[in-house]
């Protein structure tokens, strides 16, 4: 095994050959579906019995979340887009459902080998190692991010104590016991850590550990966040799990060398990016759009042109100083969480990286506040004071994260400080938007 990489031989291939091995992939994967997907049967008409090629995959619809559901409802649990027979799928997993039904994830023996194998290339890249010891504190429970991620830090060679959620005081106690080194979590779960340790008058940084390996929420491409995270710590931040459920737990993560994220899934996934007409753009430094996916090589559940609503920007497409000459991106939001303001349309991670920029006035925590339908005047939100910022400078404090925001999201702002530790911690996904309906 390499020291630096898990799959040397692909991590390091040039585009060309990628290209080459998608294509391949793409002919197999598309008489798949011509032999096993009513869903697509219906939706692409004669196409389907039509020869396959990357080039002329943009000649083809969109798959919608909303499409899949309603799959669902026609033929329960799987949809009639499954692909294999019902006897084929080994585990099922369901998304969390928080906005619609919740949908009902099949795979295959071989697709679980495929999702921890791209997904343990993901943690790999980011820096875990055989040796390590890595508590995992994702929910098991049917959410992707239990036995899915649990299974990629398994296949990056680490030992791994399947911890989950809740019983903040054992993990403590579990971390300390069993030498653990490394923690993967949301990156919103070492805030409700750090309130327990202060209680009990010790510091984050006794626990020793050497990395921190986050998903499941945005701001991870925030710097501020990052510092401020591993100032506290001292361990080494990595996004390390961005993915979803309906398409790969996780196929894209941070080395130690870039603060964007390599894209890990070439040889399961072929990737466009959307502008805002709707036209695929070449995945070119700079080009900016929604992510759009299809599988390559998934067995049961297999998806073509499917939006994942994530707005991403490519940052890089040379090779990187790990030596993996996959391309790069940062998530800039998603068009279901953009709201607009005066005309301005609005993301969370904008907002997120003006209040992280302002540690000395803000412990982090905040939640934007949205009354009624919009679109609004101006950004409403509740921020945590940093834990000791004297109440005298709240008023200025006030007056400087609002201009932060401004300048960060580009809308006027109106802040509510609260004192530190006031807003709610979780053991899981964060929402950072408070929803009042009128």
């Amino acid at each position: 095994m390499s020291q630096t990489m898990l799959h040397p031989d692909f991590e390091t291939l040039p585009d060309d050959r990628v290209r080459r091995l998608q294509s391949d992939l793409w002919t197999e994967q598309w008489s798949h579906l011509r032999a096993g997907s009513l869903f697509y049967a219906e939706k692409f008409g004669v196409r389907l019995s039509q020869p396959a090629s990357l080039e002329s995959l943009q000649e083809l619809p969109f798959t919608e979340k909303d499409e899949l559901r309603q799959s669902q409802e026609r033929e329960y649990p799987f949809g009639d887009y499954i692909t294999c027979g019902t006897d084929k799928p080994v585990r099922l997993h369901m998304t969390s459902g928080t906005t619609g039904r919740p949908l009902q994830l099949a795979n295959s023996q071989r697709d679980v080998a495929l999702i921890a194998r791209i997904g343990g290339r993901a943690m790999f890249a980011s820096g875990l190692r055989p040796g390590d010891r890595v508590v995992h504190c994702l929910n098991y429970c049917m959410w992707t991010g239990g036995v899915t991620d649990h299974m990629a830090l398994e296949a990056a060679g680490a030992c791994v104590i399947p911890f989950g959620v809740g019983n903040t005081q054992k993990l403590v106690d579990t971390i300390k016991d069993l030498g653990v080194n490394a923690i993967s979590c949301t990156p919103s779960y070492p805030a409700l850590l750090e309130k327990v340790l202060r209680e009990q008058d010790h510091s984050p940084r006794d626990f020793g550990l050497r990395l921190g390996l986050f998903g499941g929420e945005a701001g991870l491409d925030n710097l501020e966040f990052r510092d401020a995270m591993e100032g506290v710590w001292g361990f080494g931040v990595r996004n390390a799990n961005y993915g979803m459920s309906e398409i790969l737990s996780n196929f894209a993560s941070q080395c130690e060398h870039t603060n964007d994220l390599h894209f890990h899934g070439g040889d399961a996934l072929f990737v466009e990016v959307l502008d805002a007409q709707g036209n695929s753009l070449p995945i070119k430094e700079g080009n900016s759009g929604e992510l759009v996916c299809t599988h390559l090589q998934k067995e049961c559940q297999p998806l073509v042109r499917y939006r994942t609503r994530d707005v991403i920007t490519v940052t890089g497409t040379d090779t990187c100083r790990c030596g993996r000459t996959s391309w790069r991106f940062r998530v800039t939001g998603r068009t279901d969480d953009m709201f607009n303001v005066r005309g301005i349309n609005v993301f969370p991670t904008a907002v997120q990286k003006g209040v992280m920029s302002r540690p000395d006035l803000a412990s982090g925590q905040f939640r934007i506040v949205l009354d009624g339908p919009g679109p609004w005047d101006r950004i409403k939100l509740k921020i945590e004071a940093a834990p000791n910022l004297p109440e005298q400078e709240w008023a200025n404090a006030v007056r400087e994260l609002e201009l932060a925001v401004r300048q960060h999201a580009g809308a006027s702002a109106e802040v509510t400080l609260l004192p530190a530790d006031s807003l709610p911690r979780t053991d899981g996904k964060t929402t950072l938007i408070e929803r009042h309906p009128k």
